[in-house]
């Protein structure tokens, strides 16, 4: 996939950094867009827009949507809609200090930075809880297939959709639990990563077993864990052709279909839910033929 933004594929970086953006004016931002469409290489700094920008700018992408409302009586599930997420990307802290400066310097006259999130690879691919983060992600020609939109033109295709969310633990719940019941909330042994035919039917991995769904509900996962003076938890990242494999998982784990609830909500809270298109490379270069830039 020559043209999609590489840093997709790529494995997760050793440090990350999320940068959201509120669009000052819709001239003003188109103008700033143009500017960072130069300094984004797809690499180093993976960029997505948001609905609300794309229709300020007067049009619209063919799949791009605000977050959906999946709250349920009792589970509060946030949407925080958002102009601009840029996803910086970095084996050393130090180069994402001044890469952020760069982004926001290169976007100031455009947009105002709402909120950053410092990000971290723990381990070889660990949520903070311990359990391996995207064991079940397709690879290779499957990983391309899930993650970017095909056959639909110039601007549009080896583009992608992003749902992100950021998840809070609660390490004092989760701890107090036992090995067994962490396990049966996963569905996988924390010990070996194996699935656990005998979890009850809360548990994630039975609630989001891609599989399973009608069509098959794949996503390509790129979450990280995060931290912040005394709190943690996951940056999940899941891109997708398309925001509809997505949303057949967060349903059913809120319990939309049967009533059963995804055991994860025992221990993590999400404080944030929002959906951005992420444009293809042209000439190593952001492409915004889509969107008339």
């Amino acid at each position: 996939m020559t043209h999609a933004q590489p840093g997709i594929l790529e494995p997760i970086p050793a440090f990350g950094r999320y940068l959201f953006f509120t669009a000052r004016t819709a001239s003003l931002a188109g103008a700033a867009l143009e500017k960072l469409a130069q300094l984004a290489d797809g690499h180093t700094l993976v960029v997505g827009l948001g609905h609300s920008l794309v229709s300020a700018l007067g049009t619209e992408v063919a799949g791009l949507r605000s977050f959906p409302d999946f709250s349920m009586p009792g589970l509060n599930i946030p949407a925080t809609p958002c102009d601009l997420c840029c996803w910086l990307r970095s084996k050393e802290r130090g180069e994402l200090v001044h890469l952020g400066r760069q982004v926001e310097q290169t976007l100031a006259a455009g947009f105002e930075l709402q909120r950053g999130v410092d990000a971290f690879r723990y381990g070889s691919g660990l949520d903070l809880t311990g359990y391996e983060d995207g064991t079940e992600n397709p690879v290779g020609a499957a990983a391309e297939e899930t993650a970017f939109v095909q056959g639909q033109g110039p601007g549009l295709d080896a583009s992608s959709f992003l749902a992100l969310q950021q998840w809070q633990h609660d390490f004092s719940r989760f701890e107090g639990m036992s090995t067994q019941a962490q396990d049966h909330a996963i569905g996988r042994r924390k010990s070996d990563n194996e699935e656990l035919d005998d979890a009850p039917e809360s548990a994630h991995v039975k609630r989001t077993a891609q599989e399973s769904f009608e069509p098959e509900a794949f996503v390509l996962r790129r979450s990280m864990p995060w931290a912040r003076d005394a709190d943690s938890g996951l940056m999940f990242s899941a891109f997708g052709h398309s925001f509809d494999a997505y949303e057949a998982q967060m349903r059913r784990m809120v319990g939309a279909e049967d009533g059963i609830r995804d055991a994860l909500f025992q221990f993590s809270t999400p404080l944030s839910g929002s959906y951005f298109w992420c444009p293809p490379l042209r000439n190593g270069k952001l492409d915004l033929r889509a969107i008339g830039h």
